[in-house]
């Protein structure tokens, strides 16, 4: 273990040093992103693991209070900086961006080794995405497009978002083409479509359930976690569980050209880029 201080918002870490780096156990990574399970990164990580390599996350045999006998040894999975980072583009709580903030920082100042910025070369599988996004959509520009990405990873260009990270960013790329194509492509199977998203109901629905997702996602779920509540995690979920059914119909609205709300003033219809916005 390592007598290096490190805290992220009320977490205190107990780091371990191991091969001349810091690393940080898996359980102390799901209490600092919010999770009420112990073991919600090390789910995160089965999930996802193809995504990364040894050099990231490894298992070791730490000395834990309270198993066992007394202090015993447990087979316990640390991730190093640059895994901490990449978990972090898999968290879907209300502090992962904040918490990814906060490790680029121990990289810098704890390492010394900032995050590299990628290469040309590198992104070409991003670059190859994107300009499917932008060819198999008719509301997006290039600008929207990387807009888009941007939000997502929390950067302020495409070179910023780390190389272990671009398959992530194809993945997410390739999730919007099939979330914008979705309504051309049922054009023709769905005669009714448009009697439904005049529907008044309907339009209230597509209209309020993303402005309150969008406040529990900037204003109540941080606040929450701030707290230390239980009730973050989950009211979380719920809201993103909720605003991707109500987005797929204003998507699917935008796509058989109605871009406002008769029933509600006339409103626009949300777009994703405003609700990722803050």
């Amino acid at each position: 273990m390592s007598s290096l201080a490190l805290s992220f918002n009320d977490v205190n870490f107990s780091p371990v040093q191991h091969n001349n780096q810091i690393w940080l156990t898996a359980s102390e990574l799901a209490k600092a992103l919010g999770y009420a399970k112990s073991d919600a990164v090390t789910q995160i990580y089965e999930r996802n693991k193809d995504e990364f390599n040894s050099d990231m996350t490894l298992t070791l045999k730490l000395s834990v209070k309270g198993f066992g006998n007394g202090n015993s040894l447990k087979e316990t999975r640390i991730f190093n900086p640059r895994g901490c980072h990449l978990i972090t583009f898999f968290a879907r709580t209300s502090v992962a961006k904040q918490f990814r903030k906060w490790v680029l920082d121990v990289l810098d100042k704890e390492i010394g080794a900032p995050v590299a910025k990628t290469h040309k070369s590198e992104r070409e599988p991003l670059t190859n995405a994107v300009n499917l996004l932008v060819a198999k959509t008719k509301h997006l520009n290039y600008s929207d497009a990387y807009k888009l990405v941007h939000q997502r990873f929390n950067v302020q260009h495409i070179d910023e978002i780390p190389y272990d990270a671009i398959p992530v960013a194809v993945e997410y790329v390739h999730h919007l083409i099939a979330m914008y194509s979705k309504a051309e492509k049922y054009k023709d199977t769905e005669p009714h479509i448009h009697t439904v998203l005049r529907d008044k109901n309907v339009q209230f629905l597509m209209w309020y359930v993303p402005i309150l997702a969008k406040f529990i996602k900037n204003e109540i779920s941080p606040a929450l976690t701030a707290i230390q509540s239980a009730y973050a995690g989950p009211l979380f979920s719920l809201a993103q569980e909720s605003v991707t059914h109500a987005n797929v119909l204003n998507r699917k609205a935008i796509g058989y050209g109605i871009t406002r709300l008769e029933h509600v003033d006339n409103q626009r219809v949300h777009t994703i880029e405003w609700y990722l916005s803050k």
